[in-house]
C-alpha cells in the first residue's frame, strides 16, 4: 500500500511539473508600420521582341538548325 501512494504521489509531482512548464506565446503588434519593397523587373516586352526576331531569323533561314 505504501508503495502505491508514493507512486502516485511521484506521478502527481510529474504532472504538476509538467503544467507548470507551459511557455506562453505573446503577439504583438510592431512599433514601426511595416514596410515592403516591391523591385521587380518587368522583361516580358523584351522577351517577345526577342522570340519575334529569332522567329523571322529562323523564318528566312530555315537550315539552320
Amino acid at each position: 500500500m505504501n508503495g502505491r501512494c508514493l507512486a502516485h504521489g511521484l506521478i502527481g509531482m510529474v504532472l504538476l511539473g509538467a503544467a507548470a512548464c507551459n511557455p506562453t506565446v505573446k503577439i504583438e503588434a510592431p512599433d514601426k508600420p511595416i514596410e515592403i519593397n516591391l523591385n521587380v523587373k518587368i522583361e516580358q516586352e523584351v522577351r517577345v521582341k526577342v522570340d519575334r526576331e529569332l522567329d523571322d531569323v529562323l523564318a528566312k533561314n530555315p537550315d539552320l538548325f
